[in-house]
């Protein structure tokens, strides 16, 4: 159960949930944006919109499992995610435990989705940028299956790829357990949702 309430931002926040994507609408839709998507979706549940310009970001304040949470899109393109994470951690003075990164996995099909309390960038740009600006790899993160990388096809190439109708469709379901998951790991509950939903 969600609870619903638009905040002004203040230094009340505890928790800061990232989607990671590419600003623009060229990349819309993409399988580097299943962050911005599933994020998106979250913000629909909770009635708020991801409108307000700050930390590099757009970003809006929600309440999440009562917990006062920023909800944050970097506008920094996808390497310098870090800019805009850090930036708001430092504001709020926020640990690494508690920013939530929900970000694509090409090592995961469409569809699937695996939580992790923390670890490696895993190849990814964006987690990559966000370790190294801030130091410390704790993380808790939600990855969301974009499908493996064709043999005859760039990597670049690849995830800059819209999803077609089909994967779309699976993974804005995806995007709604991670939504799911994201409220269990505020409230306290990592194991739960990795049990739940690894």
């Amino acid at each position: 159960m969600f609870f619903k309430k638009k905040e002004p931002l203040s230094n009340s926040i505890s928790y800061i949930v990232v989607g990671l994507g590419n600003s623009g609408t060229q990349y819309e839709n993409t399988r580097h944006n299943a962050g911005f998507i599933a994020i998106d979706i979250l913000a629909e549940k909770l009635n708020v919109k991801i409108d307000r310009i700050k930390y590099k970001s757009l970003v809006t304040t929600c309440t999440i499992a009562n917990q006062k949470v920023l909800l944050m899109k970097p506008s920094t393109y996808m390497n310098l995610s870090g800019q805009a994470v850090t930036e708001a951690m430092n504001f709020y003075k926020i640990p690494p435990e508690n920013v939530i990164i929900i970000l694509d996995d090409i090592s995961l099909d469409v569809g699937k989705m695996r939580i992790r309390r923390k670890g490696s960038d895993g190849g990814h740009n964006g987690m990559k940028n966000i370790i190294y600006l801030s130091g410390s790899d704790m993380f808790p993160r939600i990855k969301l299956g974009i499908g493996h990388k064709p043999e005859n096809r760039d990597l670049a190439d690849w995830v800059l790829s819209r999803f077609t109708e089909d994967e779309y469709k699976l993974l804005s379901e995806t995007g709604e357990k991670a939504a799911d998951a994201a409220e269990l790991i505020i409230s306290g509950q990592i194991d739960k949702a990795m049990n739940l939903y690894n």
